[in-house]
């Protein structure tokens, strides 16, 4: 009797500990925080354009014209969302950029745990190579995981990060960072070709698989952008110039699984 109870209070702690582990797994984020919790409750959040009329919407997850190739999970209208937090931060930036000229252009802003789990699923599937040639050409799609370009958990669901670039107003043209938005490569990096810390162009392109590079002026119009996003309040991503998240986010551990569509406030 006493070997039965053995054997099955074994059991029982090998099932928990095998639970446990794959919680851990499948709950850890891009910052690799273990704590997370799911949530549809949208109170918090504001439609981005309520509270920043000048920002110019460009949501690639609508429309087909992204890495995946079709409309990712979750969008179902093509708008943006953010926590009211960070639109009032965003809203100091589009006002500071207007006074020089430009306007904020948006990609992406608030993204649906559904449309992270889509990613995940595209990733998997080898065979889903449709779009390779516009935004990993220089990529074997089996490394997405590996080199973190895909992960279970994004900061995006958390509602306080942007993908955004800048609209030159006098030209009537997207200022030209030297890449598009969702180019997976060295190429995307803050510090590709520069020092974003001091601005300073210079040149290095090394860690380019094909040799590929940006210009000065590429370069500095990055440094517009990312300048204007860290004064007021963002921190930036090192491995894209057009990903930022606001510092004193107000749900660092929640993740939200509401759809992205326009907030009706009753």
């Amino acid at each position: 009797m006493k070997q039965n109870k053995t054997v099955k209070l074994w059991m029982f702690a090998a099932i928990l500990t095998i639970i446990c582990g794959a919680c851990i797994i499948t709950c850890c984020s891009e910052d690799d925080n273990p704590v997370a919790s799911l949530t549809d409750d949208s109170s918090q959040f504001v439609t981005l354009t309520d509270a920043i009329p000048d920002a110019i919407l460009e949501i690639r997850y609508f429309g087909t014209y992204n890495f995946v190739g079709s409309r990712i999970d979750g969008y179902e209208e093509p708008t943006a969302l953010l926590t009211k937090k960070a639109a009032e931060a965003l809203k100091a930036v589009s006002d500071d950029v207007c006074a020089q000229g430009y306007r904020l252009k948006i990609y992406d802003a608030y993204r649906p745990q559904k449309a992270v789990d889509h990613f995940v699923r595209w990733a998997a599937d080898q065979t889903a190579t449709e779009m390779k040639q516009f935004f990993y050409p220089d990529l074997d799609k089996s490394v997405l995981f590996a080199q973190d370009y895909i992960m279970e958990k994004s900061g995006h669901t958390r509602g306080s990060t942007v993908d955004l670039t800048l609209f030159d107003m006098a030209t009537e043209k997207e200022l030209d960072m030297g890449g598009t938005f969702d180019w997976f490569g060295p190429e995307s990096h803050p510090d590709f070709c520069g020092n974003p810390e001091t601005g300073e162009y210079t040149g290095d392109n090394s860690k380019s698989p094909t040799g590929r590079s940006i210009t000065p002026e590429q370069f500095a119009n990055r440094m517009i952008l990312r300048k204007a996003m860290l004064a007021h309040g963002f921190k930036a991503l090192d491995s894209e110039w057009w990903h930022f998240t606001l510092k004193d986010e107000p749900f660092p551990d929640t993740y939200f699984t509401f759809p992205v569509k326009q907030i009706v406030r009753q």
